[in-house]
């Protein structure tokens, strides 16, 4: 009987380290999907608002999901911070204590576009923007 509980025991541990290993290698899977897109580099991007337009430069590092780089236009420079998850992207920084918050979708790995919000609100508009 002892055996049998000991039998019992040591299938039970390793259906759960099999089953822990086919979540871990499923979970590696979702994120090697997500990041297979790098938009790492120099991105020159058309900002269109109704106060007019701009041509700010975002230079961005992706590790994963992750972005980080920075924004150089016409207010000056400030470090960048962002996400791409697929090819849905966030992109935000903060200068003069106001954040704009880029949000759009990545084409082919080098091509951008989509809306922007300026100065926590004070203006929003769209970009297009090219690597």
């Amino acid at each position: 009987m002892k055996k049998f509980n000991v039998v019992v025991i040591c299938l039970v541990v390793l259906g759960l380290v099999a089953s822990a290993t086919l979540i871990q290698a499923a979970e590696k899977g979702k994120v090697a999907a997500k990041s297979k897109l790098d938009i790492t580099g120099t991105w020159n991007m058309f900002v269109t608002t109704p106060q007019g337009s701009g041509n700010p430069v975002f230079t961005l590092k992706q590790d994963g999901n992750k972005l980080t780089g920075t924004y150089a236009g016409y207010f000056g420079e400030a470090p960048v911070t962002g996400t791409i998850k697929g090819n849905d992207v966030e992109m935000k920084y903060t200068m003069r204590g106001s954040t704009t918050v880029y949000k759009g979708k990545v084409v082919d790995g080098n091509k951008m576009s989509g809306t922007v919000d300026i100065a926590d609100g004070q203006a929003t508009g769209t970009f297009d923007g090219k690597k």
